[in-house]
Protein backbone atom coordinates (compact mmCIF):
# COMPACT_ATOMS: atom_id res chain seq x y z
CA UNK A 1 0.00 0.00 0.00
CA UNK A 2 2.95 2.29 0.84
CA UNK A 3 4.39 1.90 -2.60
CA UNK A 4 0.68 2.51 -4.67
CA UNK A 5 -0.23 5.56 -2.25
CA UNK A 6 3.51 7.22 -3.09
CA UNK A 7 3.31 6.42 -7.19
CA UNK A 8 -0.37 7.81 -7.35
CA UNK A 9 1.34 10.81 -5.32
CA UNK A 10 3.97 11.19 -7.46
CA UNK A 11 1.87 11.14 -10.79
CA UNK A 12 -0.28 13.60 -9.27
CA UNK A 13 2.10 15.71 -8.36
CA UNK A 14 3.79 15.63 -11.85
CA UNK A 15 0.86 16.56 -13.67
CA UNK A 16 -1.78 18.53 -11.52
CA UNK A 17 0.50 20.49 -9.71
CA UNK A 18 1.80 21.85 -13.03
CA UNK A 19 -1.32 22.80 -14.45
CA UNK A 20 -2.16 19.77 -16.35
CA UNK A 21 -5.41 17.33 -16.49
CA UNK A 22 -4.88 13.51 -16.18
CA UNK A 23 -7.50 11.57 -17.56
CA UNK A 24 -5.62 8.07 -18.03
CA UNK A 25 -4.26 6.08 -15.99
CA UNK A 26 -3.57 2.15 -15.59
CA UNK A 27 -2.63 -0.03 -12.36
CA UNK A 28 -1.22 -3.58 -12.44
CA UNK A 29 0.10 -5.62 -9.02
CA UNK A 30 2.81 -8.25 -8.62
CA UNK A 31 4.33 -8.84 -5.71
CA UNK A 32 7.53 -8.76 -7.84
CA UNK A 33 7.46 -4.67 -8.30
CA UNK A 34 8.12 -4.39 -4.71
CA UNK A 35 11.82 -3.56 -5.53
CA UNK A 36 11.48 -1.29 -8.13
CA UNK A 37 7.23 -0.60 -9.40
CA UNK A 38 7.70 0.57 -12.62
CA UNK A 39 5.92 4.00 -13.36
CA UNK A 40 5.43 5.24 -17.02
CA UNK A 41 3.86 8.84 -17.28
CA UNK A 42 3.90 10.88 -20.15
CA UNK A 43 2.80 14.29 -21.45
CA UNK A 44 0.84 14.83 -25.12
CA UNK A 45 1.39 18.34 -26.43
CA UNK A 46 0.88 20.24 -29.48
CA UNK A 47 2.30 23.96 -30.21
CA UNK A 48 1.54 25.90 -33.30
CA UNK A 49 3.73 25.05 -36.67
CA UNK A 50 5.45 27.93 -36.93
CA UNK A 51 5.45 31.99 -35.21
CA UNK A 52 6.56 35.36 -36.33
CA UNK A 53 7.85 33.33 -39.75
CA UNK A 54 9.71 31.09 -37.90
CA UNK A 55 9.71 27.29 -38.18
CA UNK A 56 9.00 26.05 -34.06
CA UNK A 57 10.17 22.34 -35.06
CA UNK A 58 13.50 23.93 -36.39
CA UNK A 59 15.97 24.45 -33.85
CA UNK A 60 19.57 25.71 -34.73
CA UNK A 61 22.21 27.35 -32.17
CA UNK A 62 24.90 29.02 -34.02
CA UNK A 63 28.57 30.07 -32.69
CA UNK A 64 28.28 32.92 -30.68
CA UNK A 65 25.31 31.65 -28.97
CA UNK A 66 25.49 31.70 -25.24
CA UNK A 67 24.17 28.72 -23.08
CA UNK A 68 21.19 29.56 -21.09
CA UNK A 69 20.50 27.08 -18.38
CA UNK A 70 16.78 27.74 -16.49
CA UNK A 71 14.42 26.27 -13.52
CA UNK A 72 16.15 24.63 -10.71
CA UNK A 73 19.63 24.34 -8.94
CA UNK A 74 21.73 21.03 -9.49
CA UNK A 75 21.94 18.57 -6.98
CA UNK A 76 23.43 15.18 -6.62
CA UNK A 77 19.55 13.46 -7.16
CA UNK A 78 18.94 12.42 -10.40
CA UNK A 79 23.20 11.53 -11.09
CA UNK A 80 22.67 8.21 -13.09
CA UNK A 81 18.99 7.88 -13.50
CA UNK A 82 18.86 6.79 -16.89
CA UNK A 83 20.88 3.46 -16.62
CA UNK A 84 19.39 3.03 -13.26
CA UNK A 85 16.02 2.77 -14.53
CA UNK A 86 17.12 -0.03 -17.18
CA UNK A 87 19.32 -1.86 -14.65
CA UNK A 88 18.17 -4.73 -12.18
CA UNK A 89 18.45 -3.44 -8.64
CA UNK A 90 20.81 -4.73 -6.18
CA UNK A 91 22.49 -3.73 -2.77
CA UNK A 92 24.86 -1.80 -5.03
CA UNK A 93 22.31 0.26 -6.97
CA UNK A 94 22.51 4.38 -6.23
CA UNK A 95 19.97 5.88 -3.90
CA UNK A 96 20.68 9.39 -5.99
CA UNK A 97 20.10 8.26 -8.91
CA UNK A 98 16.41 8.96 -8.30
CA UNK A 99 14.88 12.45 -9.07
CA UNK A 100 13.17 14.83 -6.68
CA UNK A 101 10.79 17.03 -8.38
CA UNK A 102 9.89 20.46 -8.49
CA UNK A 103 6.81 20.82 -10.04
CA UNK A 104 5.86 24.61 -9.21
CA UNK A 105 9.25 25.70 -10.63
CA UNK A 106 8.66 23.40 -14.16
CA UNK A 107 5.72 25.50 -14.21
CA UNK A 108 6.94 28.28 -13.26
CA UNK A 109 10.01 28.14 -16.64
CA UNK A 110 7.38 26.04 -18.84
CA UNK A 111 4.78 29.13 -18.62
CA UNK A 112 7.03 31.88 -19.54
CA UNK A 113 9.26 30.05 -22.42
CA UNK A 114 5.87 28.78 -24.08
CA UNK A 115 3.52 31.91 -23.26
CA UNK A 116 6.69 34.77 -23.69
CA UNK A 117 10.01 33.97 -24.69
CA UNK A 118 9.16 31.47 -27.63
CA UNK A 119 6.82 33.86 -29.34
CA UNK A 120 9.46 37.06 -28.78
CA UNK A 121 11.67 34.71 -30.56
CA UNK A 122 14.76 34.92 -27.67
CA UNK A 123 16.06 31.69 -28.24
CA UNK A 124 17.69 29.71 -31.26
CA UNK A 125 17.42 26.02 -29.87
CA UNK A 126 15.65 24.30 -27.07
CA UNK A 127 16.59 20.99 -25.20
CA UNK A 128 15.34 19.40 -21.94
CA UNK A 129 17.97 18.35 -19.05
CA UNK A 130 16.48 15.34 -18.86
CA UNK A 131 18.40 11.78 -19.30
CA UNK A 132 22.41 12.89 -18.99
CA UNK A 133 21.99 16.81 -17.66
CA UNK A 134 23.77 19.23 -19.07
CA UNK A 135 26.30 16.73 -20.59
CA UNK A 136 23.17 15.69 -22.96
CA UNK A 137 21.79 19.00 -23.89
CA UNK A 138 24.20 21.27 -24.23
CA UNK A 139 26.15 18.07 -26.44
CA UNK A 140 23.37 17.69 -28.61
CA UNK A 141 22.96 21.56 -29.03
CA UNK A 142 27.02 22.10 -29.78
CA UNK A 143 26.05 19.43 -32.78
CA UNK A 144 24.04 21.76 -34.31
CA UNK A 145 27.13 24.46 -34.73
CA UNK A 146 30.03 22.32 -34.14
CA UNK A 147 31.35 23.39 -31.12
CA UNK A 148 30.61 24.27 -27.17
CA UNK A 149 32.51 25.76 -24.32
CA UNK A 150 30.81 25.42 -20.70
CA UNK A 151 31.92 27.03 -17.32
CA UNK A 152 30.55 24.57 -14.86
CA UNK A 153 31.46 26.68 -12.35
CA UNK A 154 28.82 28.96 -13.49
CA UNK A 155 26.04 26.51 -12.50
CA UNK A 156 24.00 27.20 -9.55
CA UNK A 157 23.56 23.91 -6.94
CA UNK A 158 21.94 22.95 -4.51
CA UNK A 159 24.94 22.71 -1.95
CA UNK A 160 28.94 22.69 -2.48
CA UNK A 161 30.73 19.55 -2.67
CA UNK A 162 29.85 18.54 -6.10
CA UNK A 163 32.62 17.04 -8.52
CA UNK A 164 32.53 18.43 -12.18
CA UNK A 165 31.71 14.89 -13.50
CA UNK A 166 28.49 15.17 -11.06
CA UNK A 167 27.05 18.67 -12.12
CA UNK A 168 27.44 17.62 -15.25
CA UNK A 169 25.51 14.81 -15.52
CA UNK A 170 22.90 15.48 -13.40
CA UNK A 171 19.60 15.27 -14.66
CA UNK A 172 16.29 17.09 -13.98
CA UNK A 173 12.87 17.37 -15.33
CA UNK A 174 12.72 20.85 -14.13
CA UNK A 175 16.13 22.35 -16.13
CA UNK A 176 15.81 23.56 -19.95
CA UNK A 177 19.23 24.30 -22.03
CA UNK A 178 18.73 27.48 -24.28
CA UNK A 179 20.44 28.78 -26.90
CA UNK A 180 20.51 32.82 -26.77
CA UNK A 181 21.79 35.34 -29.08
CA UNK A 182 24.30 37.88 -27.01
CA UNK A 183 21.75 41.01 -28.71
CA UNK A 184 18.48 39.10 -26.92
CA UNK A 185 20.42 38.15 -23.56
CA UNK A 186 18.98 41.21 -21.38
CA UNK A 187 15.26 41.24 -22.47
CA UNK A 188 15.48 37.27 -21.74
CA UNK A 189 17.47 37.39 -18.35
CA UNK A 190 14.95 40.61 -17.32
CA UNK A 191 11.77 38.77 -18.50
CA UNK A 192 12.83 35.56 -16.30
CA UNK A 193 13.84 37.44 -13.57
CA UNK A 194 10.07 39.16 -13.41
CA UNK A 195 8.68 36.04 -14.17
CA UNK A 196 10.58 34.32 -10.81
CA UNK A 197 12.34 31.87 -13.03
CA UNK A 198 15.83 31.48 -12.58
CA UNK A 199 18.55 31.50 -15.59
CA UNK A 200 22.07 31.54 -15.76
CA UNK A 201 24.59 32.10 -18.35
CA UNK A 202 26.85 28.94 -18.16
CA UNK A 203 29.08 29.25 -21.47
CA UNK A 204 28.47 29.72 -25.25
CA UNK A 205 28.35 27.94 -28.30
CA UNK A 206 31.16 27.83 -30.72
CA UNK A 207 32.57 25.87 -33.98
CA UNK A 208 35.60 24.73 -32.61
CA UNK A 209 34.54 21.58 -33.43
CA UNK A 210 35.14 20.43 -29.35
CA UNK A 211 32.78 20.11 -26.60
CA UNK A 212 35.36 21.87 -24.21
CA UNK A 213 34.06 22.14 -19.97
CA UNK A 214 36.23 23.59 -17.56
CA UNK A 215 35.32 24.16 -13.58
CA UNK A 216 37.49 25.82 -11.28
CA UNK A 217 40.01 27.23 -14.01
CA UNK A 218 40.86 23.94 -15.23
CA UNK A 219 39.82 21.80 -18.15
CA UNK A 220 37.93 18.74 -17.26
CA UNK A 221 36.33 17.88 -20.92
CA UNK A 222 37.90 18.47 -23.72
CA UNK A 223 36.98 16.05 -26.37
CA UNK A 224 36.05 16.17 -30.25
CA UNK A 225 32.10 16.59 -31.51
CA UNK A 226 32.83 13.64 -33.57
CA UNK A 227 34.27 11.41 -31.47
CA UNK A 228 31.78 12.42 -28.74
CA UNK A 229 28.57 11.56 -30.58
CA UNK A 230 29.56 8.95 -33.16
CA UNK A 231 32.76 7.44 -31.75
CA UNK A 232 31.70 4.58 -29.50
CA UNK A 233 32.14 1.25 -30.75
CA UNK A 234 28.89 -0.39 -32.15
CA UNK A 235 28.33 -2.95 -29.19
CA UNK A 236 27.13 -6.30 -30.37
CA UNK A 237 24.57 -7.71 -27.96
CA UNK A 238 23.48 -11.90 -27.93
CA UNK A 239 20.53 -13.13 -26.59
CA UNK A 240 19.56 -16.89 -25.45
CA UNK A 241 16.01 -17.53 -25.49
CA UNK A 242 14.14 -20.87 -24.13
CA UNK A 243 10.63 -21.37 -24.89
CA UNK A 244 8.88 -21.96 -21.30
CA UNK A 245 6.55 -24.65 -21.43
CA UNK A 246 3.21 -23.39 -20.10
CA UNK A 247 0.50 -26.29 -19.82
CA UNK A 248 -3.13 -24.95 -19.58
CA UNK A 249 -4.45 -25.54 -16.32
CA UNK A 250 -6.56 -28.32 -15.46
CA UNK A 251 -9.38 -26.69 -12.97
CA UNK A 252 -13.06 -27.94 -12.35
CA UNK A 253 -16.13 -26.24 -13.53
CA UNK A 254 -17.86 -25.78 -9.93
CA UNK A 255 -21.53 -26.10 -10.38
CA UNK A 256 -22.12 -22.86 -8.47
CA UNK A 257 -19.45 -19.88 -9.60
CA UNK A 258 -21.07 -16.40 -7.48
CA UNK A 259 -18.17 -17.34 -4.46
CA UNK A 260 -15.87 -17.61 -7.73
CA UNK A 261 -16.91 -14.15 -9.34
CA UNK A 262 -16.97 -12.74 -5.55
CA UNK A 263 -13.41 -14.12 -5.24
CA UNK A 264 -12.16 -12.85 -8.76
CA UNK A 265 -13.91 -9.04 -8.37
CA UNK A 266 -11.68 -8.55 -5.57
CA UNK A 267 -8.01 -9.57 -6.92
CA UNK A 268 -6.17 -5.79 -7.51
CA UNK A 269 -5.84 -6.46 -10.99
CA UNK A 270 -9.67 -6.67 -11.68
CA UNK A 271 -11.20 -4.55 -9.41
CA UNK A 272 -11.56 -0.89 -10.03
CA UNK A 273 -9.24 1.66 -9.82
CA UNK A 274 -11.80 4.64 -9.70
CA UNK A 275 -10.29 4.95 -6.44
CA UNK A 276 -7.40 5.75 -7.91
CA UNK A 277 -8.22 8.20 -10.93
CA UNK A 278 -10.48 10.24 -8.25
CA UNK A 279 -7.76 11.42 -7.01
CA UNK A 280 -6.45 13.32 -9.94
CA UNK A 281 -8.01 16.11 -11.55
CA UNK A 282 -8.41 15.44 -15.23
CA UNK A 283 -10.92 18.67 -16.24
CA UNK A 284 -7.76 21.35 -14.94
CA UNK A 285 -8.25 23.40 -17.95
CA UNK A 286 -11.31 22.97 -18.67
CA UNK A 287 -11.14 20.44 -22.03
CA UNK A 288 -11.99 17.48 -20.85
CA UNK A 289 -15.27 15.91 -23.18
CA UNK A 290 -14.95 11.84 -21.83
CA UNK A 291 -13.10 11.44 -18.91
CA UNK A 292 -11.77 8.39 -16.97
CA UNK A 293 -14.76 6.95 -15.73
CA UNK A 294 -17.77 6.47 -17.71
CA UNK A 295 -21.53 5.30 -17.21
CA UNK A 296 -23.92 4.55 -14.41
CA UNK A 297 -21.69 1.97 -13.53
CA UNK A 298 -18.60 4.50 -13.70
CA UNK A 299 -16.49 2.51 -15.42
CA UNK A 300 -12.90 2.92 -16.14
CA UNK A 301 -12.92 3.60 -19.68
CA UNK A 302 -9.79 2.42 -21.89
CA UNK A 303 -9.88 5.86 -23.95
CA UNK A 304 -10.48 9.41 -23.13
CA UNK A 305 -11.01 12.43 -25.15
CA UNK A 306 -9.45 15.82 -23.96
CA UNK A 307 -10.26 19.39 -25.97
CA UNK A 308 -6.40 20.85 -25.92
CA UNK A 309 -7.78 24.58 -27.80
CA UNK A 310 -11.32 24.86 -26.05
CA UNK A 311 -12.50 26.95 -29.11
CA UNK A 312 -11.82 24.07 -31.22
CA UNK A 313 -14.03 21.63 -32.77
CA UNK A 314 -10.58 19.12 -32.76
CA UNK A 315 -9.81 16.96 -29.30
CA UNK A 316 -7.17 14.41 -28.90
CA UNK A 317 -7.61 10.80 -27.66
CA UNK A 318 -5.51 8.87 -25.20
CA UNK A 319 -5.52 5.50 -24.54
CA UNK A 320 -3.27 2.60 -23.17
CA UNK A 321 -3.12 -1.45 -22.61
CA UNK A 322 -0.65 -3.58 -21.07
CA UNK A 323 -0.45 -6.98 -20.38
CA UNK A 324 2.97 -7.59 -18.20
CA UNK A 325 1.81 -11.37 -17.33
CA UNK A 326 1.06 -12.30 -20.56
CA UNK A 327 4.97 -11.58 -21.46
CA UNK A 328 6.19 -14.99 -19.15
CA UNK A 329 4.29 -16.65 -22.21
CA UNK A 330 4.76 -14.87 -25.08
CA UNK A 331 6.37 -11.44 -25.00
CA UNK A 332 5.43 -10.48 -28.73
CA UNK A 333 2.05 -11.75 -28.56
CA UNK A 334 2.07 -9.60 -25.47
CA UNK A 335 2.90 -6.82 -27.07
CA UNK A 336 0.80 -7.31 -29.85
CA UNK A 337 -2.18 -7.42 -27.35
CA UNK A 338 -1.45 -3.78 -25.91
CA UNK A 339 -0.98 -2.43 -29.01
CA UNK A 340 -4.48 -3.80 -30.34
CA UNK A 341 -6.00 -3.17 -26.97
CA UNK A 342 -4.84 0.42 -27.32
CA UNK A 343 -5.60 1.41 -31.12
CA UNK A 344 -9.79 -0.25 -31.00
CA UNK A 345 -10.29 1.79 -27.65
CA UNK A 346 -9.82 4.84 -29.85
CA UNK A 347 -11.34 3.94 -32.80
CA UNK A 348 -14.47 2.88 -30.70
CA UNK A 349 -14.28 6.53 -29.46
CA UNK A 350 -14.19 8.10 -33.64
CA UNK A 351 -10.52 8.43 -33.49
CA UNK A 352 -9.56 7.73 -37.29
CA UNK A 353 -6.70 5.04 -37.86
CA UNK A 354 -4.37 7.20 -39.84
CA UNK A 355 -4.48 9.76 -36.76
CA UNK A 356 -3.01 7.31 -34.63
CA UNK A 357 0.21 7.46 -33.21
CA UNK A 358 1.74 4.75 -30.92
CA UNK A 359 3.98 5.32 -28.17
CA UNK A 360 5.60 1.92 -26.56
CA UNK A 361 6.71 1.42 -23.07
CA UNK A 362 7.83 -1.93 -23.22
CA UNK A 363 10.34 -2.59 -20.09
CA UNK A 364 13.08 -4.75 -19.47
CA UNK A 365 16.31 -4.61 -17.10
CA UNK A 366 19.83 -5.25 -17.57
CA UNK A 367 18.90 -5.93 -21.03
CA UNK A 368 22.99 -7.04 -21.79
CA UNK A 369 21.72 -10.09 -19.96
CA UNK A 370 21.16 -13.05 -23.03
CA UNK A 371 19.48 -14.15 -20.77
CA UNK A 372 16.87 -11.07 -20.30
CA UNK A 373 17.44 -9.54 -23.81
Amino acid sequence: RQILDGVVRGVGVGGNCSGIPTPQGFCWFDNRYAGKPLVFAGTVGIMPRETSGRKLHEKTAQAGDLIVMVGGRVGKDGIHGATFSSEALDSKSPVTAVQIGDPITQKKFSDVIVKEVRDLGLYRSITDNGAGGLSCSVAEMAKECNGCHVHLDRVPLKYHGMAPWEVWISESQERMTLAVPPGDLRVFMDLMARRDVKATVIGEFTDSGRCVVECGGKTVMDIGLDFLHDGLPKKHLTTSFEKKANPEPAVPCPERLDATLVTMMKQKNICSTEFVTVQYDHTVQGGHVLGPVQGKGRVQSVASLTKVVLNWKKAVGLSQALFPSYSEIDPYQMAGAGIDTAIRGLVAMGVPPDRIAILDNFCWCSSDDPERL
